[in-house]
């Protein structure tokens, strides 16, 4: 079992969509695929139409065994499930910081699923706290969606930084330029800077797309009912990618 994160600091940079259409692609190729939305947020779970039952929390979700799989939904779509997210997760760094082994805490209960899933894909909430140094010990592999603007690219150097004064694994960071519009010269300028500094980032670019909007109106993943626009094709290269570390994790 493989364990894909993708997380970022800050909001609003494609995270939840390629999270989304991560999951979808790798149950596609035939993986049995867990969903994993650990953001309050709930994006991920709304895109899927799925509802966490009422007492569900951080406690079952820590616990992991029986707990946890009594919380797992399926989806529409076969070999894809769903831990869909709770509004109680706003507390699950509350919950951590009183469990023992608290950074760690998280893979030890995904480790129960083992023999039920290929591919577990995260989506991560925006910020850096207990439950993100939970989910950076538990990935096998981190994607990282950056816009190409300064601010984005800042927060991406802070990831960068964090790990290392964490000792954390660098090698499980890679990089991916999201919501790109071409036609703005500073986007291609800074992708053309990075790629010849940068080794992280892969090739694949999503672009900025009403097509990737339109998820919350079809409520399904973009390439359930568009396989042909260029975001569509990005994502299918992404996921590509992505396997391959995956396989070499």
């Amino acid at each position: 079992m493989k364990v894909l994160a993708v997380y970022n600091i800050k909001g609003g940079v494609g995270k939840t969509a390629a999270a989304v259409n991560l999951a979808f692609l790798s149950a596609q190729s035939g993986n049995r695929t867990l969903l994993c939305d650990l953001d309050p947020q709930g994006s991920s779970s709304f895109y899927f139409r799925v509802r966490p039952d009422k007492k569900h929390g951080p406690k079952k979700l820590l616990q992991g065994g029986k707990k946890l799989d009594r919380e797992i939904r399926e989806s529409d779509y076969p070999n894809l499930h769903l831990l869909p997210s709770a509004m109680a997760y706003r507390n699950l760094d509350i919950e951590l910081d009183h469990s023992k082994r608290s950074k760690k805490r998280l893979r030890e209960s995904l480790k129960s699923l083992v023999g039920d899933y290929d591919v577990i894909v995260i989506d991560s909430p925006p910020n850096v706290t207990l439950l993100s140094e939970n989910i950076f010990r538990a990935a096998d592999v981190i994607l990282v969606p950056v816009i190409p603007t300064t601010l984005s690219m800042l927060t991406y150097g802070q990831i960068i930084d964090f790990f290392k004064a964490e000792g954390l694994k660098t090698q499980k960071l890679r990089a991916f330029f999201s919501m790109v519009e071409r036609r703005k010269k500073m986007h291609q300028d800074t992708m053309e800077e990075t790629r010849g500094k940068d080794k992280r980032f892969l090739q694949p670019v999503v672009p900025m797309a009403a097509a990737v909007e339109k998820m919350g109106l079809h409520r399904e993943p973009l390439l359930a009912f568009d396989t042909r626009s260029p975001a569509a094709k990005a994502y299918a290269e992404l996921w590509e990618d992505a396997s391959i570390l995956l396989r070499e994790a």
